[in-house]
């Protein structure tokens, strides 16, 4: 692959470290330095995080779910809420930001908006909110539903939720606070204002109980590919998670979110892609590693986990046959559109048999793997960020904390001495490791 010459523009790299418990791969916590107990284990989050940090890395990112949706008897699950392990992180960290997921389908938006502003105080202006809707089945009946909502209803409801969200997040005036001891003039009241919002969905009076923050107020994140999740994307987030298999697939993401956004009258959307790095000193070493990490999954796992996500009954895949070729989007388009999508484009594009398109995918679903050398790796992420592909990268290494110490030690300093990755902070909040303006009043 031909490397592009980097832009003299100081656009910059964007990478975050997705803390996925042991890591991507299934069978990361079977691995000889691993504690299969590092998915409730604060300090394995913490030590993920300081090495993100000691590498200049804009942020960790955690992802949630509201019930048990992968097989626990085999692997680790994200489990902890993450805004309080989160709060933990930013209290062992001074620069790193730090990004969690909450659901709009299963919260409120004033508890939503409280806690993530607690967060950005507690982190001095380095949260951010990763806004989603929720489409599995089990989280619906934890929260009293017989059926998961339907597809357009849950994104609805998610545009009211953000848009009220930050509403209560810039009803108090930057200079409301006054804390004047000789006055006795603690807060000018006239700079605190309701949202007095009623909608189809939410009734909320406001203010919010919590002054604004030093950025403004938590930079909104999005993860969601299909048109709805663009849309609202365009509409609020000031950067995406993606999932995009092949360079073209991501560019054209890019575009069109950018072309959204500006329909809005908003700036561009900054992309970051999913990538799950598993790393060698030379070519053959990461082979065996990746060989040595996917050998341990069981292959019921692995079909069970794909069937899922394809939304068919797991006796329709058959290991060395390609994938079924009248496959739709599972639940009549009420399910996850971003990975079913992602999925059948990797074993499409490639004729895969299904034995293939798991081994291609580590034994995970939907996001791009790519297993080399760090020059290698380096020379995949500068094509896709300086061709326009992504502007930075959602890591997720194969294995934690032992896979991200090699993007660190190896990948990111090629990465430096090309140009296009920090070799310091430039500053102190997640809006400022972005880029990203600070947020005006609503």
């Amino acid at each position: 692959m031909s490397r592009i010459t980097a832009p003299a523009l100081a656009r910059r790299l964007h990478l975050n470290v997705n803390i996925l418990h042991s890591g991507f791969v299934p069978s990361a916590w079977r691995l000889a330095d691993a504690d299969p107990r590092a998915f409730v284990d604060v300090q394995h989050y913490v030590r993920v995080a300081q090495i993100a940090e000691a590498a200049k890395l804009d942020a960790v990112f955690l992802a949630d779910n509201a019930a048990i949706v992968d097989q626990i008897d085999f692997r680790p699950i994200t489990a902890l809420e993450p805004t309080v392990l989160l709060a933990s992180i930013a209290a062992a960290t001074s620069r790193i930001g730090v990004i969690g997921t909450a659901s709009t389908s299963y919260n409120e938006p004033y508890n939503i908006a409280r806690r993530f502003s607690t967060l950005d105080h507690v982190s001095n202006g380095r949260a951010g909110w990763n806004v989603v809707t929720t489409a599995d089945l089990p989280s619906a009946r934890n929260f009293g539903r017989d059926a998961v909502p339907d597809h357009a209803q849950r994104y609805e409801r998610a545009a009211e939720f953000t848009e009220l969200v930050k509403a209560l997040w810039s009803s108090w005036e930057d200079d409301a606070f006054v804390g004047d001891k000789a006055d006795g003039r603690f807060v000018d009241v006239s700079k605190v204002h309701p949202v007095a919002h009623r909608g189809r969905h939410f009734d909320v009076q406001g203010p919010l109980n919590l002054p604004r923050s030093r950025q403004g107020h938590p930079v909104v994140v999005q993860a969601g590919g299909s048109p709805d999740g663009r849309d609202l994307a365009a509409r609020h987030a000031e950067a995406v998670f993606s999932a995009s298999q092949s360079f073209e697939e991501s560019a054209e993401y890019r575009r069109d979110l950018n072309t959204r956004a500006a329909a809005y009258g908003r700036p561009g959307v900054k992309v970051l892609a999913g990538l799950t790095t598993i790393i060698g000193a030379t070519e053959a070493q990461a082979l065996r590693r990746r060989d040595e990490l996917i050998d341990q999954i069981p292959w019921r796992y692995s079909l069970n986990r794909l069937a899922g996500t394809l939304g068919i009954d797991v006796e329709r895949l058959k290991l060395d046959q390609p994938l079924p070729e009248d496959l739709a989007l599972p639940g009549g388009g009420n399910g996850n559109h971003t990975f079913f999508h992602a999925t059948i484009a990797q074993g499409r594009r490639h004729g895969y048999t299904v034995r293939e398109l798991i081994r291609s995918l580590a034994g995970g679903t939907g996001h791009r793997v790519i297993v080399g050398t760090p020059e290698q790796i380096a020379d995949d992420i500068e094509h896709w960020f300086n061709g326009g592909a992504a502007d930075g990268f959602n890591l997720m290494p194969d294995a934690l904390p032992g896979g991200l110490s090699d993007f660190v030690d190896g990948v990111v300093p090629i990465l430096q001495k090309r140009g296009i990755f920090r070799s310091e902070y430039e500053g102190t909040t997640l809006r400022e490791h972005l880029g990203l303006a600070r947020p005006g009043d609503v």
